[in-house]
Parts: structure tokens; sequence; C-alpha cells
């Protein structure tokens, strides 16, 4: 499986039968891997930006975290499959949606 860094957006390849530990960087810059923001759950849209039930909020959604429902995100930019978001770009585009005339 690959996915993509959240913070550089550089491909990383999964090995299934080696689990995504919370300590885990990417190779090339070194951010958390386990973290909200790679995780297929996040969504800026729902209660704690999280599908999964959640007791509560992950304040840094950057930071590798020991979540149990962490699923990663199965993605591949290169192939044109969604894109990370960024928690501010995801704070933004909330406002946005919120103000947003009709």
């Amino acid at each position: 499986m690959a996915f993509a860094c959240h913070a550089c957006r550089t491909a990383v390849e999964l090995d299934p039968r080696n689990p995504l530990g919370r300590s885990f960087g990417c190779p090339h810059c070194g951010a958390d891997l386990r973290c909200c923001l790679n995780c297929r759950h996040y969504d800026p849209n729902v209660r704690y930006e999280c599908r999964e039930h959640v007791p509560e909020r992950v304040g840094d959604k950057t930071k590798g975290n020991f979540c149990d429902g962490f699923q990663p995100r199965d993605w591949t930019p290169a192939a044109g499959g969604p894109t990370p978001v960024s928690s501010a770009d995801a704070a933004r585009q909330a406002l946005e949606a919120l103000f947003k005339k009709k």
C-alpha cells in the first residue's frame, strides 16, 4: 500500500506485515506518519475531525498518536488520488464553507 506524507506529500510504501508505529517518520522530511492527517478516518467536516467514535479531540493532527482506530489513508497522489490537507488548510476551508454566501 502506498500513501503520501501529510507534510511533504512524498509517496511512502507501507509493509502490510509491519504495522505503522507511533514513532515512524517520513523518510523524506521526518514528519510523523501515524497521525490524524494520514488516517483514512480524518475528516475536517465531522465532530473531532474523525469519522470514528473518539472520546476526545486530538489537538495536533500532525503528531503521532496511539489511536486504536488509525488506518493509513490509501492514496497515491501521483496516480491522481486525493491530496492531503494540512490542518491550516482544513480550518480555512471550514471557515469559508461556514461563511459562504448562498
